[in-house]
């Protein structure tokens, strides 16, 4: 039986924790921060945990990543 490949563009954006959660980067954070709110741009510092349902897709994406 062949390998499962992990799909790159899925490697490149996420991180698992040590107990099985999956992190990512906060989203609209590119460019056009002129529109965007102080508030905004500082909630969305750092990494942020997926929820449950993002993290099932997450993790079929990355087979061996568990």
């Amino acid at each position: 039986m062949p390998k499962m490949k992990t799909k790159s563009a899925a490697k490149k954006r996420f991180r698992f924790t040590a107990t099985g959660k999956v992190k990512a980067g906060h989203a609209g954070k590119r460019h056009g921060m002129i529109k965007r709110t102080t508030k905004f741009i500082r909630d969305t510092a750092g990494t942020m945990i997926l929820c449950d349902a993002d993290t099932k897709i997450v993790k079929k994406y990355m087979p061996y990543n568990r």
